[in-house]
């Protein structure tokens, strides 16, 4: 698609968590305080042995936030045309055609892929292209590696149409502990692989649905790393 645009993300921590980061710390430091002003209350000795334990906890909670709102800087490196990347870290749990009935109304290859709460939960644009149109849909909260949860659960859907008019369905889907879905595509924008197309809290999954004559290039069970693990390539 002619010249690539690249948008320099120059962040380490995702934008989705520096309030709740900051909001975190400062509620872990007032419960220490207040821990540490009635253990001195009590007696001065019992905060020796209480404080480190209340310390622990609270950085073990900080820092697994930190953990999980992490964000890489990646960038593809080679020619995007007809390839379709990973969106998001995880695993590949589906890789089967199905019939999507809400817009195609055929048969599509859907490759999925779980994200567990330990990976990196921003997502990236798959391919090339414009964004057709986003939709947003409340849902239920079942675990997100469940078949039914690409349908019933809340979720939001990305269509993209590639350079040569192929579509793509993109579909965030919130899992058992998800229970906010971010989506940074817009409508009748042009986007790219190296973008954020969004962010999901907590375990989730997102489903990528691409043409029959498309072909799957990874496995079942297979780890993804979201901008750079190629999933399948285009006709």
């Amino acid at each position: 698609m002619g010249e690539r645009i690249k948008k320099l993300k120059k962040i380490r921590i995702h934008r989705e968590g520096t309030s709740e980061l900051w909001y975190a710390a400062i509620a872990i430091i007032a419960v220490n305080l207040f821990f540490w002003f009635v253990l001195n209350a009590i007696h001065p000795l019992a905060r020796h042995f209480v404080m480190p334990i209340t310390l622990g906890i609270g950085a073990f909670i900080w820092l697994s936030m930190l953990n999980f709102y992490r964000c890489p800087i990646r960038y593809f490196n080679g020619d995007t045309e007809k390839l379709v990347v990973a969106p998001a870290d995880g695993k590949i749990v589906v890789i089967e055609d199905v019939e999507e009935h809400e817009y195609f109304h055929d048969k599509r290859l859907m490759i999925s892929i779980f994200m567990s709460p330990l990976n990196v939960h921003a997502n990236w644009f798959p391919v090339d292209g414009k964004v057709k149109f986003v939709q947003h849909f409340n849902g239920n909260y079942h675990k997100a590696w469940l078949p039914k949860a690409s349908e019933e659960n809340e979720h939001a859907d990305i269509m993209i149409e590639t350079p040569d008019g192929q579509e793509i369905l993109v579909r965030q889907i919130a899992g058992a502990m998800a229970r906010r879905i971010v989506t940074y595509a817009k409508a009748d924008e042009e986007c790219y692989i190296d973008e954020h197309l969004g962010f999901i809290k907590l375990g989730s999954r997102v489903d990528v649905y691409l043409p029959l004559t498309a072909k799957a290039c990874v496995t079942m069970g297979q780890p993804t790393t979201g901008d750079q693990t190629v999933i399948a390539k285009l006709a």
